[in-house]
C-alpha cells in the first residue's frame, strides 16, 4: 500500500523515508494520502473495526529502536512532555508525537536524518489520542465521550509526515490538518492581540480569591511607583457573583476541593468590587475599578477570568435572572486515558456535587451577555479558564467534541462581538477537541501553573512551556505564566519570560517586588521587547530530557527582528513522575552541567542574516556581559548549576569591507537586549569625516528602550548619533564592543534613530 514515494505500508512495515517506523502494522489499518504539496507530502493512519462501539483502542504497529518526543495530558487540563525510543514509553493521552530516524534510501554514511510529526486530530465527533503498550505497540485511542455515538472506522485519525526540519514539518503539518478540517486556523492567520507587547500585572498569585477592588489599586500603584508600570492587567477568579453549593455535609465524601463545586449565581460582580465610600455611586463597582485603573494608573488593556463553563462548578439552574440559559446539573464523565493519569481534585469535587451546565445551544446568549457587561464596565477582554471541563460532560450532547466546539464557537463569537483587538486567554485548554475547533483565539497558557511556594515546580515549569510550545505554538501564542519578582527563581522565570515570546507578567503582592530585575525586562513606559516567534527547544534539545536524564541543558531559541537569542537553562531534578502519577523532585541535588551553543541552534538565523551572510556570528551573553566573535560552525561553552540560566544572543556578522565587520547588539541591561534593535542598514559612502579619514559606510539604526546600547565594531566608529545628535562612545578594542547611552524617549514605543560611522 504506497500512499507518497516517502510514506507506505510495505509487508506489514509503515516506511518513511526509507526507515521503518512501525512494523507488524495490522490489516485494518488504512493510509490516505494527505493533500499536502511537494514531495513530502503527507498522509492519514485510518482504521476499520469489526464492530460499533463509542471507544476503541486499536494497535497500529511496534514502534521500537527510535528517538521521540511526545506531548501528553498528565492531567485533565494540561499536557507536558516525553521522551522514549519504543511503543511502551509513549503515554496515555498523547496528543503529538515527534519521531527521529534515519533516512535509508540512500547509501551515504551521512545520510540526513528524518523527522515524522504524528498528530492525532479529529474525525467527525470522535477525538484521537496516541498511547504505547506493553508489546511496544503504538496505539490509537478515538472516543466519542457519549455512548450513544458509535462507529466501527476512522479513516482520518492520525496525519503523519516527514521531512530533514522538525520545526517546518511540524508547521507543514499543522497547516496540511488545517486544511483537511477546516475548523481551526493556524497562529499565523490569527489577530495576536495589543496587550502581549506591554508589561501586565494579575491578582492571582497576589491575592488569590480574596481579589478587592482596593487589592487591584493597591497593585497597580505599587508597580507603578517603583517603575515597573503595568500596562495591563487581569482581574482574576474572585470578582464574580457565587454561590456556596457545597454545604459541609458530613455524608460528603469529599470536603477537600469542595470550593471547586461553587456556581455562578449572576453575570455581575460581586461586593468586593463595590468601592468604600461609593455604594451610593450609579455606576457599578466593576467599572469604577476598570476606570480607575486606567485613568489613574494608565493601563490600556484589563482583562476578567471567567470559567468556560461561567464558574468551576457552572452556573446555578435556575438561578434568579439566569432561567433562560436552559442550566441542568451534569456529572463530568472522564475518559479513560485521563483517568489513567492524574487525578484532579476538581474533577473528584465535581463528581460528587455536579456541574451547572449551560445548555450548548444557549450558551452564545450566556457569553454575550456576560461579556456585554463586562465591556460596558470598561472590560477589554477577557481570561476564559477550565476549559476542559466541557469535554467530560458531552453525554447527551452528541458526544466531547461535538459539545466542546459548540462552546468554543460561541466564546470566540461573543468576543469577537463585544471586544476588540481579539482579546482572550484560554486557560486549562490542553486538548485537542478545542485547539482543533479555534479558528479566533490566538493565546494560550502553555502549561500548569506557576506555583510560587512549590519546589518541584520551578524547573518543570520552564521545560514544559518550552516543549508544549512546539505544538501549542502553531495554534496560538504560547503564553508562559504569570511569576513573582521577589523570589528565589525570579530571575530563572524572568529569563525563560524574554526568550519565550509570550506576555510578561506578574502576580506579585502589592508591595512585594524586585524593581531592578523588572526593570530588565519592562521599559519605562510599559512596554517590553518581546522576542518575535513562540519559543522553543533547540534542535538538539528535541529528543534528549533536560529535567530527567541527569546530563542535559535545555536551551530555547527564539528570533528578534535583525537577531537570534538561545536560552539556556539547567531544569533537571524533578519531572512527572508515571508511577506515583504526580510532580516529584527525582534529584535533590543535581550537578553542574556543560553545554554548548552555537549560532544555528536559532534554527531561523540564515533568514535573518540574509543571503551574504557568512555564518560568522557575534555572541552576547547577557549575563556574563561577554562579547565572542563566533566564526561559522564553532560553538561557545557554557556550564550551569540548577536554577541558573544564560541567555545568549546571536548577532550575525556583517562584512561591510575585507578589514570592517558590524553588528548591532541592543540594549545590554535587558534580558532580551537584541529585541531592542528593530532596524539594521548599511549605506557604503564615500563622503569625507573632518576633512581628513574617510568612513567606509554609514550604519543606520531604529532602537526602542534607553540604557546601554552596545553594538558589536571591528574596529573603533568614526562618528556616533542618537536622534541627529553626536553622542559620546565607549570602544573595547579587544572585544570590539561600542557602548553608547539612550536616553528615556518621551513618547510611547519610540525608536531611536541611531547613525555610527565606520
Amino acid at each position: 500500500m504506497t500512499v507518497t514515494p516517502k510514506i507506505s505500508v510495505n509487508d506489514g512495515n509503515l516506511v518513511v523515508h526509507g526507515k521503518t517506523i512501525l512494523s507488524g502494522v495490522p490489516d485494518n489499518i488504512m493510509l490516505t494520502p494527505g493533500s499536502g504539496v511537494g514531495l513530502v507530502a503527507g498522509a492519514f493512519i485510518g482504521a476499520t473495526i469489526s464492530h460499533s462501539k463509542s471507544i476503541h483502542v486499536i494497535p497500529a504497529g511496534v514502534l521500537e529502536d527510535v528517538r521521540f518526543m511526545c506531548l501528553f495530558r498528565f492531567k485533565l487540563w494540561w499536557m507536558t512532555q516525553r521522551m522514549g525510543t519504543c511503543g511502551k514509553d509513549i503515554p496515555l493521552e498523547t496528543q503529538f508525537m515527534l519521531i527521529e530516524s534515519k533516512d535509508t534510501t540512500t547509501a551515504e554514511e551521512d545520510a540526513p536524518t528524518i523527522y515524522t510529526v504524528l498528530l492525532p486530530i479529529l474525525e467527525g465527533p470522535f477525538r484521537a489520542v496516541l498511547q504505547g503498550n506493553d508489546k511496544d505497540q503504538l496505539e490509537i485511542c478515538f472516543e466519542s465521550g457519549d455512548n450513544a455515538v458509535e462507529t466501527d472506522q476512522g479513516h482520518h485519525l492520525v496525519y503523519l509526515q516527514a521531512g530533514t526540519n522538525p520545526f517546518e514539518v511540524i508547521n507543514q503539518a499543522v497547516k496540511a490538518v488545517e486544511k483537511h478540517m477546516q475548523t481551526f486556523h493556524h497562529r499565523e492567520k490569527k489577530k495576536l492581540p495589543g496587550f502581549l507587547d506591554w508589561f501586565g500585572w494579575c491578582t492571582w498569585d497576589a491575592f488569590y480569591t480574596d481579589v478587592t477592588a482596593e487589592g487591584v489599586e493597591e497593585g497597580l500603584k505599587s508597580l507603578s511607583e517603583g517603575g515597573a508600570p503595568p500596562r495591563f492587567l487581569i482581574i482574576d477568579d474572585g470578582w464574580q457573583q457565587i454561590g456556596n453549593e457545597a454545604k459541609n455535609d458530613p455524608n460528603c465524601v469529599v470536603q477537600e476541593g469542595a470550593q471547586f463545586a461553587n456556581r455562578l449565581i449572576g453575570i455581575k460582580e460581586n461586593a468586593k468590587f463595590q468601592k468604600n465610600g461609593r455604594a451610593e455611586d450609579q455606576e457599578p463597582g466593576l467599572k469604577l475599578v476598570v476606570k480607575d485603573a486606567k485613568q489613574q494608573h494608565n493601563v490600556k488593556y484589563v482583562f476578567a477570568w471567567h470559567a468556560l463553563a461561567g464558574y468551576w462548578g457552572g452556573v446555578q439552574p435556575a438561578g434568579p435572572g439566569l432561567e433562560h440559559y436552559e442550566t441542568a446539573l451534569a456529572y463530568p464523565v472522564q475518559s479513560p486515558g485521563v483517568l489513567g493519569n492524574q487525578p484532579d481534585i476538581v474533577m473528584d469535587s465535581l463528581a460528587v456535587h455536579g456541574l451547572g451546565l449551560v445548555h450548548p445551544k444557549k450558551v452564545f446568549n450566556f457569553y454575550n451577555e456576560l461579556h456585554a457587561y463586562l465591556a460596558s464596565c470598561g472590560i477589554d477582554g477577557v481570561k476564559v479558564d477550565v476549559q476542559n471541563i466541557i469535554e467530560t460532560l458531552g453525554a447527551g450532547h452528541g458526544g466531547r467534541v461535538s459539545i466542546t466546539r459548540s462552546y468554543v464557537q460561541a466564546l470566540e463569537a461573543s468576543i469577537a462581538r463585544n471586544f476588540a483587538d481579539n482579546a482572550c486567554i484560554a486557560c486549562m485548554c490542553h486538548n485537542t477537541d478545542g485547539i482543533y475547533s479555534a479558528k479566533q483565539t490566538a493565546v494560550v497558557r502553555a502549561s500548569d501553573d506557576y506555583y510560587p511556594r512549590d519546589p518541584a515546580s520551578h524547573t518543570i515549569h520552564i521545560s514544559s512551556v518550552a516543549y508544549n510550545t512546539v505544538f501549542l505554538g502553531e495554534f496560538m501564542q504560547p503564553d508562559w505564566d504569570m511569576f513573582h519578582s521577589l523570589h528565589p527563581t525570579a530571575e530563572y522565570h524572568a529569563a525563560a519570560r524574554a526568550v519565550g515570546g509570550c506576555a510578561i507578567y506578574v502576580s506579585d503582592k502589592p508591595g512585594h517586588h524586585n524593581f531592578d530585575l523588572l526593570k530588565k525586562l519592562v521599559l519605562p513606559d510599559g512596554s517590553v521587547l518581546r522576542a518575535q516567534l513562540p519559543g522553543r527547544p533547540t534542535l538538539d534539545c528535541l529528543f534528549v530530557d533536560p529535567a530527567r536524564d541527569g546530563m542535559s541543558l535545555l536551551k530555547i531559541w527564539n528570533t528578534n527582528k535583525c537577531s537570534g537569542v538561545v536560552g539556556v537553562f539547567n531544569c533537571q531534578g524533578a519531572g512527572w513522575c508515571r508511577v506515583e502519577k504526580k510532580t516529584l523532585i527525582h534529584d535533590a541535588s543535581p550537578g553542574t552541567l556543560t553545554g554548548s551553543i552555537q549560532a544555528v541552534d536559532v534554527d531561523s538565523i540564515a533568514h535573518i542574516a540574509g543571503p551574504d551572510w557568512d555564518g560568522d556570528a557575534i555572541i552576547y551573553a547577557y549575563r556574563s556581559g561577554e562579547v565572542v566573535r563566533l566564526p561559522k560552525g564553532t560553538s561557545l561553552p557554557i556550564t550551569l548549576n540548577v536554577l541558573e540560566y544564560e541567555l545568549f544572543h546571536v548577532c550575525p556578522l556583517k562584512k561591510i569591507t575585507t578589514n570592517i565587520s558590524f553588528a548591532p547588539i541592543g540594549l545590554l541591561d535587558m534580558f532580551n537586549s537584541s529585541g531592542a534593535v528593530e532596524q539594521f542598514e548599511v549605506e557604503k559612502t564615500n563622503e569625507t569625516f573632518d576633512g581628513s579619514q574617510l568612513p567606509a559606510a554609514t550604519v543606520a539604526m531604529k532602537v526602542r528602550g534607553c540604557g546601554r546600547f552596545g553594538v558589536y565594531s571591528s574596529q573603533r566608529p568614526l562618528k556616533c548619533s542618537v536622534g541627529n545628535t553626536e553622542t559620546v562612545f565607549d570602544y573595547e578594542a579587544a572585544t570590539g564592543l561600542v557602548t553608547l547611552l539612550l536616553p528615556i524617549p518621551e513618547e510611547e514605543m519610540y525608536r531611536w534613530p541611531i547613525e555610527i560611522q565606520v
